[in-house]
């Protein structure tokens, strides 16, 4: 970990000389040669890392010596951190005000700082002061290297071998079936079908596949119940939250309610006279009391019903009353190597296979057939392509080591030391978050960038660069449960293994701090180290926001983890006291979201070291003006803060602001005018256009305002265009130019224009050919802008509530189209061939009997049409001589039609079996619906090859 701060120490020194050099400024004599020595120190220390954190594990003196290095790396980073944004703010601020005075361009200081005011002077003393005192006690640490002998190691940060690639999906339940086949034959015993409620367990170590095998069976008997719910209990145990998290799975959302009886009421509503499965995953806790309500409640299940629980404990699934437990033992040598070689050898040719595998049974022996560790060492082996590689791991001293858990730490060991620098501290980080935790990737990488732990480039940007981190960690087996995107390329979700947690705290333990929130909050925060720069506080939901929370000075991560899923009513908000804000003056990192908080205090304003501030699913009705102050945010998260009516104006002067989340903000109805200047804007979920006639039209955005945030990516919404009446401002915000989004959603309302004004304005809103996703809502015009058709790339379109359109283009043509959504065309009687966009041989009309060609909607797998009373015929075009190498829709695999009330008849084409149509869905549509009850049998034949038929 000493190893990524002590680079970022001197890339700060860099850039603070570099900015001295630009400005022609001269550092006091005293000051220079400090901060010579600091980097200096420093340099020579970085050489020696690699061997001290390698023996810091036998070693406790060099541990020590380690932790001490660690605390003054994260000193000397919370100091030249201060000086560069105090340089960088400096400058900002003169820019901003466009100062042309050259006694303001004067300075006469080591920090660049405009050389007026006792501020001023005092932050400069403070700051000589603060690197002074580092040097002495660095010096102090560089000394103490002798007596340990340390010596320098060759390594490389590896960012060369990151790769982005797909991971490898292995087998985890290899060498298991015979243990899924005497669990499922258990399970469903005649016995345990007149029982009301039957416990099965799972008993095993850590890493040895509980979790893997209860996924399977879980699988396997997803016909014999009416319903399966799966919890991950963990510590600490929480009857509320056990009890709310079974009920979430059954409703699909968590229940917004408290008491536990009130809870337990509802589970019983939901299984009453249900047989189901039930899996209790990572149970530690196994005090009969305090499960025994829900016990209770969970025998309002009919017979049959059956929990399904995983510990490591035995004693835990005797008290839990288990009726059969299955002690889950190590994997034979064979399937070890099985496991092993499968990641191991993923990209590997078949001559080196064979090469390495001798060293390679060996490896797979050494992990004593424990799943978790064989695709840990499997997760390190693919990156090592030489025998000689092979040999030094299979010879590692690491496998010596007997602390932790089993033989567990070994492994971890090998494959963290293995890791590129970046991705170790990266790695190490994650201890920050609970166990058993769905970590949200996108999150996890804005979180990296506030520590500065992503190396950034000229060529790619930081965020590109973490989800390569994420990928090349997930590649080394040291995250599990990937969640990805449809293209399967891109890390969503994930989570982390319990053991690899417990090896992360391992690593972290005198950095990162996991505290529950209850009565000796103070006792605990006072007993633990002084070290702790990362601290989450786990609060329930029967406790207030802390009040008193001692020693969070040093802190540079602060997260109160809540579990409010819904915005609270306002008699239980909470508030934060103004001192915590002044005390966290070096906090890089805050995360207040779900904690029922009505306000922030304007000390907020102090927390210039602030690059991530989450406050989303807090009931705020406003911001502090003085948020404008946090010079060094890059992401501001107000993610459903439902009560939030404005935005800060100062929010103009937040230049490093790169992600600007306020989805599912209804009452925000306007944005201040400086954000269109952020120019480092990669997020905006939304971007609201106010009324020419609003008062405060001088101070809210228009459309031009789009004009510069061509850094924009992912999903935009653009809300009052029913206010733009403009074309020429329309055309000012270059949406052309924006070819980083992915995905646009163009929404129209209020309807207050001529329909012919929309005409143009929409079509000056021509969108750069990359879109992925279209939507466009409420739109007044008479007909939908060219542009559509140059979409190449669209995979999505959706056209919701275009009341006066009464043709549809050509969109047959999209190459790339999968999903296309049609709603509210009220006006629209008739969808013809033209929609279809097949060219025509020759010059004759479709009804003339012209010959088509080609292939329509050639990627549509999904089609549905929605609340069109008017449409009356839909017309495929088949009246044509159309014939073999002509091919309309030819992937559809869903088609729902709803409140289509006076449609006759559908395409006949869609309805042979030629088609892949698995899916079709008829709702309120009286006319169609009334022709299926006529043809009867007919119809009945044309669609019994289509798997799933809805008509209602």
């Amino acid at each position: 970990m000493s190893e990524p701060i002590i680079t970022v120490i001197l890339t700060r020194v860099e850039a603070i000389m570099e900015e001295m050099i630009r400005e022609e400024i001269r550092l006091v004599s005293h000051v220079k040669k400090d901060v010579d020595n600091l980097t200096r120190t420093f340099k020579s220390l970085q050489a020696l890392l690699l061997d001290a954190e390698k023996r810091q594990v036998k070693e406790e003196t060099v541990k020590v010596w380690l932790d001490d290095l660690k605390d003054v790396s994260y000193d000397a980073d919370d100091v030249l951190f201060e000086w560069i944004t105090a340089i960088n703010k400096s400058k900002n601020d003169l820019e901003a005000e466009e100062y042309s005075s050259p006694i303001y361009k004067k300075v006469c200081s080591f920090v660049t700082l405009p050389c007026f005011g006792v501020r001023r002077v005092a932050l400069r003393r403070d700051i000589a002061l603060k690197i002074k005192d580092i040097n002495h006690r660095l010096g102090l640490i560089a000394v103490d290297k002798d007596r340990y002998e340390l010596n320098p190691l060759e390594g490389s940060d590896g960012l060369d071998r990151l790769k982005a690639g797909s991971y490898v999906v292995e087998s985890d339940i290899r060498g298991r079936d015979v243990d899924k086949d005497t669990l499922v034959r258990k399970m469903l015993s005649e016995q345990n079908q007149k029982k009301t409620l039957n416990v099965t367990s799972i008993v095993g170590l850590g890493g040895m596949g509980k979790t893997a095998l209860a996924q399977l069976v879980y699988k396997s008997l997803s016909q014999h119940f009416d319903m399966r719910i799966w919890v991950c209990v963990s510590e600490p145990f929480d009857e509320v939250r056990v009890a709310k998290a079974i009920v979430e799975h059954i409703e699909g959302k968590a229940p917004y309610v408290f008491e536990l009886e009130t809870v337990l009421r509802k589970l019983r509503n939901h299984i009453a006279g249900q047989r189901y499965l039930l899996v209790l995953d990572d149970v530690w806790t196994g005090e009969c009391r305090k499960w025994e309500q829900i016990f209770y409640s969970l025998r309002a299940g009919a017979a049959g019903s059956m929990i399904l629980v995983t510990t490591r404990d035995e004693m835990v699934a005797k008290t839990m009353g288990s009726s059969y437990e299955l002690l889950l033992g190590e994997l034979s040598e064979e399937d070890s190597w099985f496991l092993f070689s499968e990641i191991a050898f993923s990209d590997t040719r078949k001559e080196q296979c064979e090469e390495l595998e001798d060293v390679g049974r060996a490896l797979a022996r050494k992990c004593k057939g424990l799943p978790l560790v064989l695709k840990t060492i499997g997760g390190l082996m693919r990156f090592k392509t030489s025998l000689q590689h092979w040999q030094e791991v299979l010879s590692s001293e690491f496998w010596t080591i007997k602390e932790a858990e089993k033989e567990l730490l070994p492994p971890f060991m090998l494959s963290y030391y293995d890791l590129p620098s970046p991705l170790k501290q990266c790695f190490s980080f994650c201890a920050y978050f609970p166990k058993d935790q769905k970590i949200d990737a996108d999150n996890l990488i804005k979180l990296w960038m506030a520590q500065g732990y992503i190396k950034s480039t000229e060529f790619e940007e930081i965020e590109a660069t973490g989800q390569k981190y994420l990928q090349n960690l997930a590649m080394r087996s040291f995250f599990q449960e990937l969640e990805k995107d449809k293209d399967g390329t891109t890390i969503l979700r994930f989570k982390i293994h319990d053991m690899m947690h417990d090896f992360a705290q391992y690593l972290t333990k005198n950095e990162c701090s996991l505290i529950e929130v209850n009565g000796d909050l103070v006792q605990k925060m006072e007993s633990s180290p002084r070290s702790v720069r990362h601290l989450t506080l786990i609060r329930s939901e029967d406790a207030h926001f802390p009040t008193s929370i001692p020693n969070v000075e040093k802190l540079h991560s602060f997260w109160v983890q809540c579990f409010y899923d819904c915005p609270p009513i306002l008699s239980e908000i909470d508030t934060v006291e103004p001192d915590l804000f002044r005390r966290l003056s070096r906090v890089k990192a805050l995360d207040l979201s779900r904690n029922r908080l009505g306000e922030l205090p304007n000390e907020v304003g102090k927390l210039m070291s602030l690059k991530y501030l989450n406050l989303s699913n807090n009931p705020l009705w406003e911001l502090p003006e003085i948020l404008g102050e946090l010079y060094n945010l890059q992401t501001l998260n107000l993610s459903s803060c439902d009560h939030l009516k404005k935005l800060p104006q100062r929010i103009r002067k937040l230049v490093n602001l790169r992600h600007l989340i306020i989805d599912k903000t209804n009452s925000l109805k306007a944005l201040p005018k400086g954000i269109g200047n952020l120019n480092s804007l990669q997020t905006l979920s939304k971007f609201i256009i106010i009324s020419r006639e609003n008062n405060g039209e001088e101070v809210a955005c228009r459309i031009a305002d789009l004009n510069r945030l061509n850094k924009l990516r992912g999903h935009l919404k653009v809300e009052g265009l029913g206010y733009a009446d403009d074309t020429e401002e329309a055309r000012k915000a270059e949406m052309h130019e924006k070819k980083h989004l992915s995905g646009l959603h163009l929404d129209f309302s209020p309807t207050t224009q001529p329909c012919s004004r929309k005409d143009e304005v929409i079509e000056a809103l021509r969108v750069h050919t990359n879109l992925q996703v279209l939507q466009i809502s409420s739109y007044g015009g008479t007909k939908f802008p060219t542009w559509i058709m140059n979409l190449s790339n669209m995979r999505e379109l959706s056209l919701q509530d275009c009341l006066n359109c009464t043709n549809l283009p050509p969109l047959g043509r999209l190459p790339s189209l999968v999903i296309l959504y049609i709603e509210g065309m009220q006006n629209l009687k008739f969808i013809g061939p033209e929609f279809s966009g097949l060219p025509v041989d020759g010059n004759s009309t479709f009804n003339g009997g012209a010959r088509l060609e080609g292939t329509s909607f050639p990627k549509l797998k999904k089609l549905k049409i929605s609340n069109m009373e008017s449409w009356e015929e839909w017309d495929i075009p088949n009246g044509g001589s159309i014939d073999e190498n002509v091919k309309v829709m030819p992937c559809l695999k869903c088609l729902k039609l709803d409140r289509c009330g006076n449609l006759r008849t559908l395409p006949q084409h869609l309805l042979l079996k030629i088609t892949p149509l698995s899916k079709l869905s008829i709702k309120n549509c009286a006319l169609l619906q009334e022709q299926i009850e006529k043809t009867g049998e007919k119809w009945s034949s044309k669609i019994s090859h289509i798997a799933k038929v809805r008509i209602s």
